[in-house]
């Protein structure tokens, strides 16, 4: 069966694709060749958009119309990881009355390890891992690093030590 030119009075034989509409559907109709080739000329995906919903749709683009989850977004890992990280809800009195006292305290593997992992000492003031921390943080931040991946998942890394240590110290200030 041969298709016939979707176009106005054209017996022509149809046998290319031009879409019907302008919403990437999988509707189109079947134009001669003479016809498909006058329809690409004069067509524009874009006519009847204004400036700003062009921009909208090139940067939709190039993530494939896809939805992205950003960094900012509200359940990003590493967001309410460096969230969690930086709220200092430590009882700051207790804390300090007991802070002079960590050494006696036995810190698990993880502890250990992450006392390494921000390259100080077992049992260290909390004062000294904070200020580790800021250091490290200034250092391994994406931004600093043009955001190579290696830096990024170093202060992930970082961050999840010193979480593990403001859980430990937290728990031990409490008890």
């Amino acid at each position: 069966m041969k298709n016939i030119c979707d176009w106005n009075n054209c017996s022509k034989e149809g046998n290319y694709k031009a879409p019907k509409e302008k919403d990437n559907s999988k509707n189109f109709r079947l134009l001669c060749l003479d016809h498909v080739k006058e329809f690409n000329k004069n067509w524009n995906y874009f006519s009847g958009m204004n400036d700003s919903q062009i921009m909208d749709f090139l940067r939709s683009d190039m993530t494939w119309h896809k939805p992205t989850q950003s960094f900012s977004s509200s359940d990003n890992f590493f967001k309410v990881l460096w969230n969690n990280a930086l709220k200092d809800d430590i009882n700051k009195n207790k804390f300090d009355e007991q802070i002079d006292n960590m050494n006696r305290f036995k810190f698990n593997h993880n502890d250990i390890k992450a006392f390494s992992i921000l390259g100080i000492a077992v049992g260290i003031k909390w004062n000294k891992i904070q200020e580790k921390f800021k250091k490290l943080v200034k250092k391994f931040h994406p931004d600093m690093n043009a955001g190579n991946k290696k830096f990024e998942d170093k202060l992930k890394l970082i961050t999840l030590a010193y979480t593990q240590l403001k859980n430990t110290y937290r728990e031990k200030i409490d008890t």
